[in-house]
Parts: C-alpha cells; structure tokens; sequence
C-alpha cells in the first residue's frame, strides 16, 4: 500500500467496520495539483461550476456519528477527474492520444465545462500526465480498494455477502446542454445503478425508499445513469453493489456564486444524514 493511501488525505474514516457500508465523494476537492496550472487565476464561478462543492461537508456529521468508512480527495475534477477511466482523455487533453479531438471533452482531463467554456489552452504531455495519475487517480483507487477490503474482505465477499457502496455527488438544478436533460428542472435527488447493472435491485429500492422517507423528489437513473464509479466497482455478481446518488444543488447553495446558503444549509445536511441513517441501519 502506497503513503498515499495511508494520509487523511484519502481516508479521513476508516469507521468502526460494523456495517457493510463505505461511501466515496470524488467530486469534492478545491485543490489544483501544480501539474496543472491552467486552472490557476480562474474566477470562482467558472472554477467551482462542474465541482460538487460542499458534498462532503454535508455528509461528514453523519458519516462520523454513524461510523461509516469513506474516501475522498483534495484534487480538483477538472484537473484529474477521478469518476473517469485513466484512458478517459484524448488529443485535446493530453498529446499522443489513442482517442481523437473531442472524445473525452469532460473526461480524466477536462478541456471544456458543461456549459461549453473552454479549460485548457493546449493538451498536456505524455509526462505530465502521468504525474497526474501518480498524484490524484491512482492513490484515490488504491484507497476505495484498501477500505473495501476492511469493510468486507475480498476472500469473504460474495453475491450473497457484499459490499454496499454509495458514491455521492451533487448536481445542478438544470441540465445543460451539455446534459442529456437540456433546460429540464431536476428532482433532489437523482439515484442511479447502471439501469440494474451495479446494485441489486432490493440495494436500489432501499436507497430510493430512503430518499423518499424525507420528502426528497427522487428520480431513478435519469438524467444520470452513474459514472466510471458505478461501471467499474458495481458488480453485484462478485459481491460489489454501488449506488450513485445525485443531490441538487438548489437545496443547499446559491448556484450562482456557488457559496452555501445558510438558511437551508443546515436543514439539508441533516437531510441527507438521515437519508443515510436510513439505509446503513436496514442492510
């Protein structure tokens, strides 16, 4: 296991281990590595549009009553996206890539935002890419696995012993369009398993029942299916069941400055706590 994996900068739980449960947060981070200077010097709100800013803010009181083991980063999205595949990039982004212009627009590396501003000014070299991997994705998936394994250990996980994982996000109020909901007005809360492929279906009614049970609008699957998270660890079959959830961002901050909202802030963050409450004590 790498240091890296070791810090509280991947792990700020490891949890009690009671339950079946860990969550990642992927989304979150502010930090721009210095691999990528590009996003030095930019305006707040075109900085923070696409980051799940406060996400992990909003969960931490209940993840830390409920003991519940989590990962997340300081990294910056637009700088290494770790909901991504590390071949998720293409010659806009990084140079010498397999993939053509315009691929992977919002991939790994993200060149432009979801409203269509640009990020990069030219793609970056094959070194400096994998600087990027050293430093931001690979220690992030070397810690899901680490903490995985003390959740449930791979010799004992199996179809009818898994593990139950939420990767938790935050999402805008409207599609872009860049979405595949341009202009549509969203639930709260946006739960998605791969259309079945990533959790089992009794997993995904519990999360969706737990939705409800606070009075949040809760759609399934649309307009997010999940990312590379939910593809890549949702395998029910070998005892890996994963769930994203979406949380609109109208309901705990000023979308525009992208600052909280101190009126509701609070009352969502105990929210979303029980949301998990709900679910970590019926698996």
């Amino acid at each position: 296991m790498s240091e890296a994996v070791k810090t509280n900068e991947w792990i700020p739980s490891l949890g009690s281990g009671v339950r079946p449960l860990m969550v990642t947060i992927p989304h979150s981070g502010e930090a721009i590595p210095p691999e990528a200077p590009w996003l030095s010097g930019l305006p707040e709100t075109l900085l923070m549009f696409d980051v799940d800013r406060y996400v992990d803010q909003l969960y931490r009181p209940a993840l830390e009553r409920l003991e519940l083991p989590w990962v997340t980063t300081k990294w910056h999205r637009y700088a290494c996206d770790l909901n991504r595949l590390a071949t998720d990039v293409d010659e806009q982004s990084v140079a010498g890539s397999a993939n053509k212009k315009g691929s992977f627009p919002r991939g790994l590396l993200w060149s432009m935002t979801t409203t269509g501003e640009k990020l990069m000014p030219a793609a970056i070299d094959q070194v400096t890419y994998e600087k990027l991997l050293e430093r931001c994705f690979h220690p992030f998936h070397q810690a899901v696995h680490f903490v995985a394994d003390r959740v449930v250990p791979l010799a004992v996980r199996h179809e009818a012993r898994p593990l139950y994982h939420l990767d938790l996000h935050s999402m805008p109020s409207l599609g872009t369009r860049e979405h595949r909901d341009p202009g549509e007005s969203r639930a709260d809360l946006v739960i998605s398993n791969q259309d079945g492929k990533s959790s089992s279906a009794e997993f995904f009614e519990l999360v969706l029942e737990a939705g409800r049970s606070e009075g949040f609008r809760v759609s399934a699957n649309w307009p997010y299916k999940g990312g590379r998270i939910t593809e890549t660890y949702g395998r029910p079959r070998d005892g890996w069941q994963t769930i994203q959830i979406e949380l609109n961002r109208k309901l705990y901050m000023n979308e525009e400055s992208k600052r909280p909202l101190p009126q509701v802030f609070e009352e969502t963050q105990t929210r979303v706590g029980r949301v998990l409450e709900y679910i970590a004590t019926r698996l």
